[in-house]
């Protein structure tokens, strides 16, 4: 089956979010999120995570969290699979508890990213309408890593606070945490007076649906790092937008590797049979490195009907002698 690729390295930083099966609770009350909170503690402790943020949400958690060694794998098994024991003994049930994989989303230390982040976590009850936005506090929502960072006597001892308040001058001090509740009771009022709650900041879509939310710079440094996760494996074997936006940059490099090889340029593609030698071999590089559609090789090289590629691609690869072979030496990295 697919997977998604994880990519970890010693100071990674996640926002690890994951729902119920079926849609069901994980936390159906509050010993359970003290249950839940607990194995979190073991796990930071175990792992050496530093958790910079969480909420917990009924059927679903999210957690901001920091990997000083590349271990998240091996500790989001320990975490989902120590808590779904617990939560099974004492509700007397059995299975699976979390819904497939949980979504890892690489964030970016520099910059605004980073309290992008903690903030729209800190937020979601507000979205989710879990208090009254206009007469209530988000403190109301005690399941919230927001709560302890506001009241150090509420706080986890797990609870990384220092990287979010230190951006308001102070680190943990009574006017540095006032600085950080004034600045939320005005995005509560955002979402409050907004028509959309979800997409009340432009850059929440990102976290909901991206793989990476950072610079340029950090998106490029994580396709690289991608590259060296798959690299050796079958690319069919993973999933996720990272692998398309990584795959469709690498068939780019490809294809204009191959057609260099080949003696042809982009404009001269046009003009050739669809079923040119030429085009064939650097459809099956192509093919043969990167996950990209059948389509998208068949519209870049003009080659026609895109059902024909994989007869194309096989022809190639079963070439032992001839034109075909000949031109698959010259292209062969």
């Amino acid at each position: 089956m697919a997977r998604q690729v994880r990519i970890q390295f010693p100071g990674a930083i996640y926002h690890v979010m994951c729902r119920g099966n079926r849609q069901e609770a994980v936390f159906k009350d509050d010993r359970d999120c003290e249950t839940f909170l607990d194995t979190l503690g073991e796990a930071s402790t175990r792992c050496g995570w530093l958790i910079h943020a969480f909420v917990l949400m009924g059927n679903h958690y999210h957690l901001l969290l920091e990997t000083p060694e590349p271990n998240l794998v091996d500790g989001m098994r320990w975490l989902q699979g120590t808590y779904t024991q617990r939560f099974n003994a004492r509700h007397k049930v059995w299975g699976h508890l979390f819904q497939g994989r949980y979504k890892a989303l690489l964030v970016d230390g520099e910059g605004d990213y980073f309290q992008t982040v903690a903030s729209y976590i800190h937020l979601n009850p507000a979205r989710a309408h879990c208090f009254d936005l206009a007469t209530g506090k988000l403190t109301d929502y005690k399941w919230s890593s927001y709560l302890g960072y506001l009241r150090p006597a509420k706080r986890p001892g797990f609870l990384c606070v220092d990287r979010v308040l230190g951006n308001y001058g102070r680190i943990d001090d009574s006017r540095g945490r006032g600085d950080y509740r004034e600045r939320m009771k005005k995005r509560v009022l955002e979402i409050a007076n907004s028509a959309n709650p979800k997409e009340a900041d432009e850059q929440w879509r990102k976290i909901r649906r991206g793989w990476v939310f950072g610079s340029e710079a950090f998106v490029d440094e994580m396709k690289e790092r991608i590259e060296g996760a798959v690299r050796g494996r079958r690319r069919d074997s993973f999933m996720g937008e990272q692998i398309a936006h990584h795959d469709e940059q690498e068939a780019e490099r490809l294809l204009k590797l191959g057609l260099k090889a080949v003696g042809l340029s982009e404009q001269e593609l046009a003009g050739l049979k669809k079923s040119d030698d030429r085009k064939k071999v650097v459809a099956w590089l192509v093919r043969k490195n990167t996950s990209v559609h059948n389509e998208w090789i068949t519209n870049q090289l003009i080659m026609g009907r895109t059902s024909n590629l994989s007869y194309h691609v096989r022809q190639v690869e079963e070439s032992k002698k001839g034109p075909l072979q000949k031109l698959k030496q010259k292209i062969m990295i």
